[in-house]
């Protein structure tokens, strides 16, 4: 299958003019369309124009011109099938053996500010995916490029063989599969948010491979890490990294734990995370500050932990997290002092997350998959002030009690159920996480906080079933509590905390975590 004839049409022009000319130097005729065209042309490329093919001109300001049988009859034809071969010399085709297409720039279109609808639309390819699928279908025969990277590949076997390989081709149609797909996918979510669909009837998704990871969860499930080719500033995904080892896949989903609780504070603050729960929060004056007090919340489990924080992390931060064992430290930036005292240790992955301005968590879809099947929800993004909240009992938190209740409720909302958060002044005192029944998290979360409970606050994700937590809270030393009622059994709970003076309110917002 010697190549002979190749069209080339490509919106991504990095390193074409180097690659037709060395399919030139093999001898091999090249068709092109509209710009790439031009550039070949005046890089000295030999070069047919498209219309001296079809005999038809580029008409419609380019909407048409390779949406023809003589290209798609030369790409389409089995070459070992006599009708289809009769059908070629009666109408004047000749077959085209490879083709080189990646398309319009939609997605680039899309992401400038103000575009229009309309300049969206001129931006979806039409004759370009057609062609693209066209020579991916008749791969047996054709070979299809999509991506620059595969240039090089395709050149060396050309210049061993003539040719390239059956396996090459599949291998290369697979790739252009997944760019029109991809391509497609991207269309149809624009304007399923153009029109507002949330869970249209057909979801599609696409990502971008990132990077290779070495394994999943446990090192024998391999893995890899993929990119919303929209991913937003202040992301996991969008995120640099200044320093360290390759990220993991476990550091992954605790980066992004951590940078998504980080996110729901303006003040300055420091979460600590474990094995995707949250071991130590706090929020302070300065940046130093809170992360002092989310060590000192414990600093026991930080201890080959990630870190995030929402300011940038400066030389007096750098040095207090330079003595301990950390995997990640995220932060919106690094002042050059800081990043070169953390540099020093080399293990230590640093994450640049971007502007520090981004306090909420990215909306979107989360995606959950199951056996042959996925959930998909809207993304937790529900905060509650003081003035949406009801307080049930006799007494209402004091001005203290309720700042520490909103920074429980904000902490408690990214941990795994049941949950239960402990905290005073402005950090977690105790964490209890994922157990089966609440007041089991509860006991777990006013053990670690131990005597400081007293004087604490508590904060449920979920309703009290029975007053059992109540109870322990109020031996422990709470004073006022914060969860989203709804239970049947809410006022055993009311009168229990009634009974210790316990002040307690309900938020009428759940946080499931699972």
């Amino acid at each position: 299958m010697s190549i002979r004839r190749a069209l080339i049409s490509v919106s991504d022009k990095t390193g074409i003019v180097s690659f037709a000319k060395q399919l030139a130097e093999l001898g091999i005729e090249i068709i092109s369309t509209g710009g790439t065209h031009r550039v070949l042309e005046e890089a000295g490329v030999p070069v047919t124009g498209i219309s001296e093919v079809t005999h038809f001109p580029e008409i419609m300001d380019g909407r048409v011109k390779t949406l023809h049988p003589k290209i798609h009859g030369g790409l389409l034809a089995i070459r070992d099938l006599p009708s289809h071969i009769s059908a070629m010399e009666e109408n004047g085709i000749e077959a085209i053996d490879l083709v080189v297409v990646n398309l319009y720039p939609f997605q680039q279109t899309i992401q400038k500010p103000g575009v229009t609808v309309e300049e969206a639309i001129e931006n979806i390819d039409i004759g370009g995916p057609s062609m693209v699928r066209s020579a991916a279908k008749n791969h047996q025969y054709v070979t299809v490029v999509v991506d620059p990277a595969d240039y090089e590949e395709v050149i060396a076997q050309l210049q061993k063989d003539g040719s390239t390989s059956l396996e090459t081709r599949r291998q290369l149609a697979a790739k252009a599969f997944g760019h029109t797909a991809a391509y497609d996918a991207l269309i149809a979510n624009y304007f399923n948010e153009l029109l507002g669909i949330t869970f249209p009837e057909q979801l599609t998704v696409t990502y971008n491979k990132q990077q290779a990871l070495r394994y999943g969860e446990n090192p024998h499930q391999q893995a890899a890490f993929y990119r919303e080719p929209r991913a937003k500033a202040g992301t996991i995904a969008s995120a640099k990294q200044l320093h360290g080892k390759e990220l993991s896949y476990n550091n992954i989903n605790d980066a992004n734990a951590a940078l998504e609780l980080v996110r729901e504070f303006s003040e300055p603050a420091v979460v600590a995370v474990k094995h995707m729960n949250p071991c130590g929060v706090g929020i302070g004056k300065t940046i130093s500050a809170a992360y002092q007090k989310a060590y000192e919340a414990d600093p026991v489990s930080i201890f080959g932990g990630i870190v995030a924080a929402n300011r940038p992390i400066d030389k007096e931060t750098a040095e207090q997290m330079k003595g301990i064992f950390l995997e990640i430290i995220l932060a919106p930036s690094f002042t050059p002092e800081a990043l070169e005292l953390l540099s020093t240790k080399k293990n230590l992955r640093l994450l640049e997350w971007g502007d520090s301005s981004l306090t909420e968590q990215a909306a979107g879809l989360k995606v959950q998959t199951v056996g042959g099947g996925a959930l998909v929800q809207e993304a937790d993004l529900g905060q509650v002030t003081q003035e949406q909240c009801e307080t049930v009992t006799e007494r209402a938190p004091s001005e203290e009690e309720w700042k520490q209740l909103l920074f429980a409720w904000k902490v408690v909302k990214h941990v795994k159920s049941n949950a239960i958060v402990v905290a005073k002044d402005s950090r977690t005192l105790g964490v209890g996480a994922g157990q089966m029944n609440r007041v089991g998290s509860a006991v777990i979360a006013l053990n670690q906080a131990g005597a400081e409970a007293k004087g604490a606050v508590l904060a449920s994700d979920a309703f009290f079933p029975m007053k059992d937590t109540v109870e322990q809270a109020a031996k422990a030393g709470i004073t006022a509590i914060i969860q989203p009622g709804g239970s049947i059994r809410d006022q055993e709970s009311i009168d229990e905390a009634n009974k210790h003076g316990i002040a307690m309110v309900f938020t009428g917002m759940r946080h499931f975590k699972h």
